[in-house]
């Protein structure tokens, strides 16, 4: 299992190069509920602009599922990275310890840190 850091998550749906292997490949892809929520604060500030579509649009796309996991567990992993002060790299960071999946990114923070356990370098 894959979950998409946002980066990768816009990088997706604008079709951008660096992650058509992991398309090609068929991967089930995830998304975070911490991505929709840096989307919409980005979008507020006028940081990026989504083509047309809204965060909920981008929850319900076809070519990946929203996981959900349970807050009190997932933040708890959240509260023992202390590596990061960005909230968003923490949540998808102990989102995918918590999944034990790799993160898709181009983050290189994230790649660092996580590892190969953890992390797919895009």
């Amino acid at each position: 299992m894959i979950l998409l850091d946002t980066n990768a998550l816009i990088w997706t749906d604008q079709g951008d190069k660096r992650v058509s292997r992991l398309l090609k490949e068929r991967r089930h892809l995830y998304i975070s509920p911490a991505s929709l929520l840096e989307l919409q604060f980005l979008s507020e500030v006028g940081r990026i602009r989504l083509h047309e579509r809204d965060v909920n649009a981008l929850a319900d796309d076809e070519r990946w599922m929203l996981d959900d996991p349970p807050s009190a567990a997932w933040f708890a992993t959240a509260a023992h990275i202390g590596w990061t002060r960005d909230p968003f790299d923490r949540l998808l960071a102990a989102h995918a310890q918590f999944r034990d999946w790799k993160i898709a990114t181009g983050d290189r923070a994230l790649l660092d840190q996580l590892g190969a356990r953890y992390s797919l370098e895009l």
